[in-house]
């Protein structure tokens, strides 16, 4: 288990901000959050309980636009959207399974939803001290760690998540000298993403997926931000 105390390296009372915090990684990120006693306070958004969606820009943009209103920044931003297996869809097995909405929808959740979170929820982000914008990439979205092929569409989607949250954080670092904006791997855990897929793997808990995620997170400095890291800390090359 991970030894996780809380983050160390925002202001006290930071304030956070999950995105998909009804899913299995985001409801356990928020769980961590709350616990910490150096967290001021945890905004929550998700489809299921406020109709947040990512993958409409109008959604997005209103959520944001609300918050902004609101006059709150984030020291912590936590993207915690995404799926394997949309509308009964999973992964292709090889380029002849190819569907071009199957693939679209792909592209909408794990790769264009981000890019609109870092697009308006980007600009909430203190600038007080550090701060932090985490979005959940995966390790198969590695161009270089790719040696079995397969799973074209989500690979796919990743790889452009990867890319776009580096050039984002070169673009935010601008502005926010202390920003980490950063892309995660949370590991092989134990909910319903997968949708099964993932048998055969040994499976972590999101609770010990988000404490892992959480620690790297507190350790990683401004001079790392665009990277790609696992859970444990360890970078993932592109």
């Amino acid at each position: 288990m991970s030894d996780f105390s809380g983050m160390t390296t925002l202001n006290p009372g930071y304030r956070a901000l999950v995105l998909g915090a009804s899913g299995g990684i985001g409801g356990a990120f928020v769980a961590a959050i709350k616990a910490d006693p150096a967290c001021g306070s945890v905004v929550e958004l998700s489809r299921s309980r406020d109709g947040f969606d990512i993958t409409d820009e109008a959604s997005v943009s209103a959520a944001a636009a609300r918050l902004s209103e609101a006059e709150l920044k984030f020291d912590l931003v936590i993207c915690a959207t995404g799926a394997l297996v949309i509308d009964g869809n999973g992964p292709e097995k090889t380029i002849k399974a190819i569907q071009a909405d199957v693939m679209s929808a792909q592209f909408a959740l794990n790769a264009i939803g981000p890019a609109l979170a870092l697009k308006y929820f980007g600009p909430l982000l203190s600038n007080e001290g550090k701060s932090v914008f985490a979005t959940l990439s995966a390790r198969v979205g590695s161009i270089g760690d790719n040696k079995l092929g397969g799973w074209i569409s989500y690979r796919s989607a990743k790889a452009a998540l990867n890319q776009i949250t580096r050039t984002s954080a070169i673009e935010i670092a601008r502005l926010r000298p202390k920003g980490v904006v950063v892309t995660l791997h949370p590991g092989s855990v134990d909910t319903g993403f997968s949708g099964g897929f993932s048998k055969g793997h040994d499976r972590i808990q999101p609770s010990e997926s988000v404490a892992m995620m959480l620690s790297v997170l507190d350790r990683l400095e401004p001079a790392q931000t665009g990277g790609f890291f696992a859970y444990d800390g360890q970078p993932i090359e592109w």
